[in-house]
Parts: structure tokens; sequence; C-alpha cells
């Protein structure tokens, strides 16, 4: 396999594996990918590297779903990153092909991004991304109120901020984020910063020393 084919293979890989945690396509995409991506292993190692190259490839994959899904910080999900670049740079034959897979990585993770345009979102990326639709039936605002009044107002955290939640501001829930601080539940709150409709909220230090 040519050096540049391994931009090719890999990027196609970690586009569908990607895609498959980002949009709801029943398995397709994961299949796809998984098969560019075994294509790949296959391809430039032996059957003892193999498993454990893939294998920490796919424990990169799992790091950025437990991240999405249950921490969502995004601690994890760089380690994830960080150990799928590992496997494909460390497999390959010679440091250009190594070059080119990396990049393959990379472009592939970041032009899924496009397949939440035209497919249906996993609803585990919600509070990550911060694309919660911000309805009048579920308690938030509307998007046509004024975000930028919120600036300096006092709320209370009604989920735990680690660092994205639920906070509520004069009688309206807001999905709102932390400056990477970690918020316990019921914590007075004042908004800090607004950039559209996300909303930056720090904790209210108590002034009794």
């Amino acid at each position: 396999m040519g050096d540049w084919i391994s931009f090719v293979v890999v990027g196609l890989g970690t586009l569908f594996l990607i895609g498959e945690l980002l949009v709801n396509m029943r398995g397709l995409f994961g299949i796809i990918g998984f098969g560019f991506i075994t294509f790949y292993f296959l391809d430039y190692l032996d059957p003892g590297m193999f498993f454990i190259m893939l294998a920490i490839y796919v424990i990169g994959i799992i790091l950025i779903v437990i991240d999405g899904k249950f921490i969502n910080d995004g601690t994890l999900a760089t380690i994830g990153a960080v150990c799928m670049i590992l496997s494909v740079g460390l497999s390959s034959p010679n440091w250009v092909a190594g070059l080119y897979a990396v990049i393959g990585v990379i472009i592939g993770g970041f032009a899924s991004l496009f397949f939440l345009k035209v497919f249906k979102r996993r609803d585990m990326w919600t509070k990550l991304t911060l694309v919660d639709q911000l309805t009048g039936d579920k308690g938030y605002s509307t998007m046509n109120h004024s975000y930028s009044d919120l600036v300096d107002k006092e709320g209370i955290t009604l989920t735990d901020m680690r660092p994205v939640g639920t906070v509520r501001i004069k009688d309206h829930d807001y999905s709102a984020v932390t400056n990477g601080q970690w918020i316990k539940k019921d914590t007075l709150i004042r908004v800090t910063h607004v950039d559209g409709t996300k909303i930056l909220v720090s904790k209210i230090e108590s002034d009794a020393k």
C-alpha cells in the first residue's frame, strides 16, 4: 500500500467510525469504518501487533464514547483521540506513511462533524455540544430572548456542572457551561459572559470566613 493511501484509508475509517458515534446510522457507518481501519492494520502489521494496535485504536473510540455519554468535559475524549493517532502512527512502516495516517485521523474526525447537518444526531452529545433545543415546553427560555441581559444575573444550578449543565435564572431554565469548573447541584451561580446562546457561569463564593 502506497504511503499516501494511508491517508485515504485511515481518513475514511475515522470518518465513518466517529460519524457512527455522532449520528444514528444503526451501525452502518461503524461497519464501514471498522472495515477500513482493519484493512489498514492488516496491511502493515503481523497478527500479534495487529490485535494490539487495533485494540488501542478501539480503546480510543471507547474513551470518546464514555466522555460523550457520562463525563462531558472532553478529557477522556482527548485521551481517546491521542490513542487513535498513536495506534495508526506507530503501525506505519515509515514516518511518511505514519504522517499521512495521523493527518487522516485528524481530518476524518473533523469531517465527520458534517454528518450532523445531514443525519439525526445521537442524544448523548447534546450536553457536550450545547445544542439542546431550548423550547418552551421543556421549561427553557425561547431563542428570541435577549441572552445578553443575563450577564451578572444570579441563579442556581439544577444539575451538576461538569462543566456543562442546567441552571435556573429568573424562573427560566438554561443550558450553561462553566470555565472548566465543576459545580454541584443547588449551588448559587452568576452569569459572567454570554456568547450568542452560550451562557458562561461561575460559582458565587461565600463571603463568610
